[in-house]
């Protein structure tokens, strides 16, 4: 128990022309946050997820220059095509209905081209229902955003 002998030392030392009793005030204060802060760290690294993986991909796509939203919809491993991008979802996954409501899913997106002639990947990378923009397809034209991943 040394922090509380070096924090008292600290507050003696700033604070010694007050009062005894708002010295003791303040030690406790930091006590509190100090056992709050720790508690509130511990149980944030007990919560353990579920994930339940899915064989298909809900994505709503939406053309910026046209302004049109789509909904596309493609099995796990199959490539499905929206404007000049080759969407394909490499794996689905989502939590059971007991927990708060999520959907990842991790995705390659190529880039056709209004040629087709070689594609260019423009995108690789997990994305979530909840949170779009936190790993987001970065593209000039298109948009994609995860809505659901569910099982047949």
């Amino acid at each position: 128990m040394r922090q509380p002998a070096i924090i008292w030392s600290a507050i003696h030392a700033k604070f010694g022309h007050i009062g005894a009793w708002l010295r003791r005030a303040i030690l406790v204060a930091i006590a509190c946050l100090w056992s709050f802060l720790a508690g509130s760290f511990l149980a944030g690294a007990a919560v353990a997820t579920t994930w339940i993986d899915g064989n298909k991909a809900r994505l709503q796509a939406l053309d910026k220059i046209t302004a049109r939203i789509s909904t596309v919809e493609a099995p796990v491993g199959a490539a499905r095509f929206y404007g000049t991008l080759e969407i394909t979802i490499n794996r689905c996954a989502f939590h059971p209905p007991e927990e708060p409501p999520e959907n990842a899913a991790f995705i390659t997106v190529r880039d056709r081209g209004y040629d087709g002639l070689a594609p260019k990947q423009v995108f690789s990378g997990w994305i979530f229902s909840s949170s779009p923009a936190v790993s987001a397809l970065e593209h000039p034209v298109y948009d994609l955003t995860l809505l659901d991943c569910f099982t047949d």
